[in-house]
């Protein structure tokens, strides 16, 4: 008998090691590689997917984190600027990298969908079964159709963060050249509008994992 737990484990290790053989190549050699390990683009695709849920998570809770500090920042009582403001940047620098992390993982998710895609249609054409031919062919429209809706979904919400890091990296600036309390008083006719921004990036984002989500679904392993 099988076992599919040391199987599955099997090919996360694989795709982990593959990977590396991803950023020195060029994908069709990857994909190839990983189909001799028994890794088929499918495989790929779900944990591509998986871990882009994973980045948006992290980047909801890195653009909240921001938005707390900013709102620390406005209630200023007294203390260190100079520490504030280092407090501020960090938060932007951090909320920078976790939107750089989310749109490279759907650009893997992109490529590996073309990849899969393509090499899906090749592979309906060799049916001599016109009912498994048919059959093949709406499950191929269907799985497309819903990583369409994922993909404008991660998309949506990626370009939620732009305004967002724009105004975060607006107030760390002028936070740094202005450590005065009057600076603290100008931010504060920024924070209603960053956080009409990060609450509506949130729910967006909220609705991509959601999709992310309906979508390994669909890919898992019935």
């Amino acid at each position: 008998m099988i076992n599919t737990d040391y199987f599955k484990r099997f090919k996360r290790y694989a795709l982990l090691v593959f990977t590396a053989i991803a950023m020195l190549g060029c994908q069709s050699a990857y994909y190839s590689a990983m189909e001799k390990v028994g890794v088929h683009k499918r495989d790929i695709m779900l944990d591509r997917v998986e871990n882009a849920q994973t980045a948006q998570q992290d980047a909801q809770q890195q653009f909240k984190s921001a938005l707390d500090q900013l709102s620390q920042l406005i209630n200023y009582d007294g203390g260190d600027l100079a520490a504030q403001y280092e407090l501020v940047n960090d938060q932007y620098e951090a909320s920078k990298s976790s939107a750089e992390e989310v749109e490279s993982r759907i650009v893997a998710i992109e490529n590996v969908a073309d990849a899969l895609f393509d090499e899906w249609n090749d592979e309906i054409q060799q049916y001599s079964s016109a009912s498994l031919k048919q059959q093949s062919q709406q499950k191929m429209k269907k799985t497309q159709r819903n990583y369409q809706s994922l993909i404008k979904s991660m998309y949506r919400a990626k370009d939620r963060m732009a305004p967002v890091l724009a105004a975060l990296k607006d107030n760390s600036l002028y936070l740094k050249h202005n450590l005065n309390a009057q600076a603290i008083g100008a931010l504060q006719g920024e924070y209603k509008t960053i956080k009409r921004d990060v609450e509506s990036l949130v729910a967006e984002m909220s609705k991509a994992i959601e999709q992310s989500q309906q979508f390994i679904d669909l890919l898992q392993p019935e």
